[in-house]
């Protein structure tokens, strides 16, 4: 039986007090405000050949994307507004050709507000179009991906399901637990590929899991049931060209034995964080191939044991957690950033991660995100 080796000790992760994300977007809807009074300034300075007419068209056009139809349109109208004023002014002080001037720039200014209008209203309608497309394909990964119980089998269960930014199609992140006549066994993987797809291999995949984890003895034979009902999901659909593929792995933690049995089928590697802070990646013996591609290097398929003592914690992921990328394009380290860090609940864990995950990666997530924790906790002494 493989041991748990304790990792170094470190500090907790400091996470940042606001999202750049966020700070962006509150400055960028600054910007037409401070065009407006930059034109202002420019124009009442300089000579009245010169005017602020750039930073007047300009306001209402980069308010278009980021405000509604009412004020984007009423940027324009300050702008029209603020250019007539400062003409008038200049008039007043008696400057020539005032007049003669002014029709351009206001012809100028109220021709750029129309145009803003316009771009308003197309990103709106293509911003509703994409939203409602993005939520009908999370709902129907939802439908098929539904949250596990808080309590199995005397264990504590929390599941995590994160979808990438809007603009990003729906993954194939799938994870489930069941508790079986054989113990606890879970299972979490992520198709290849992303839209419908790979919700209907997701569907596929997580009610072979349903039948084959009450059926069978080993997790071997729990890999070969799901891997031919991908083979028949594939012939049915008429896919036999297409490379659809699951990488995944398949957990047993067995009643009454502080072990938790793994096959992992080209997945990343659990990590099982101790109580003491330590944090130990469960690296297999073994690489086995995904799911789909084992006819073309058929493998033993054995599983890895390892311990699984009380006030420790299996973590399960995708991709979307270990290949996230801050700015200098380094890719996220889960055993880094959890070593030397405990938690209450499994539930704050899963929090945590996704948190410090959009700091890390400046909330600019590309990819969707599974994450199941699954935690022993400590028995209660018997009183006497």
């Amino acid at each position: 039986m493989k041991k748990k080796v304790a990792g170094p000790s470190a500090r907790a992760v400091v996470e940042p007090s606001f999202s750049p994300v966020s700070y962006l977007w509150r400055l960028s809807r600054l910007l037409p405000v401070v065009l407006l009074l930059v034109g202002m300034v420019f124009q009442f300075l300089t000579p009245v050949r010169l005017n602020g007419s750039p930073f007047f068209v300009a306001a209402p056009l980069i308010a278009a994307p980021v405000f509604s139809l009412g004020r984007t349109v009423a940027f324009g109208g300050a702008a029209f507004f603020s250019a007539a004023t400062l003409r008038f002014v200049a008039d007043i002080r008696g400057e020539d050709s005032v007049v003669q001037s002014m029709a351009p720039q206001l012809t100028t200014i109220a021709f750029a507000t129309a145009i803003a209008a316009l771009v308003n209203v197309l990103v709106r309608l293509s911003s509703e179009r994409l939203t409602s497309a993005h939520e009908v394909a999370e709902a129907a990964q939802r439908a098929v991906l539904p949250t596990p119980s808080k309590h199995v089998a005397g264990l504590r269960v929390a599941a995590r399901y994160q979808a990438a930014q809007r603009e990003a199609l729906i993954g194939g992140d799938l994870y489930g637990a069941r508790s079986t006549p054989h113990g606890i066994r879970l299972v979490m993987g992520d198709v290849r590929g992303k839209g419908m797809a790979a919700i209907e291999t997701v569907s596929v995949v997580l009610g072979a899991f349903r039948e084959a984890s009450e059926q069978e003895e080993t997790l071997s034979g729990v890999a070969r049931r799901l891997e031919g009902a991908l083979v028949r999901d594939r012939t049915d659909r008429d896919n036999t060209d297409e490379e659809t593929f699951v990488t995944c792995v398949l957990v047993e933690i067995p009643t009454g034995h502080q072990v938790v049995r793994i096959l992992n089928c080209g997945h990343p590697a659990p990590l099982l964080l101790g109580g003491d802070g330590s944090v130990t990646p469960l690296m297999p013996s073994t690489f086995r191939l995904p799911l789909g591609l084992l006819e073309l290097a058929p493998s033993p398929g054995r599983h890895d044991t390892w311990e699984f003592p009380p006030d420790s914690t299996l973590l399960l992921y995708t991709d979307g957690l270990s290949e996230a990328r801050d700015a200098t394009g380094t890719f996220y380290d889960p055993a880094a950033r959890l070593t030397g860090r405990t938690f209450p609940t499994p539930a704050r864990l899963l929090s945590t991660l996704v948190d410090d995950v959009q700091n890390y990666n400046l909330g600019l997530t590309e990819d969707d995100m599974a994450l199941l924790a699954i935690h022993r906790p400590t028995p209660i002494p018997a009183t006497r």
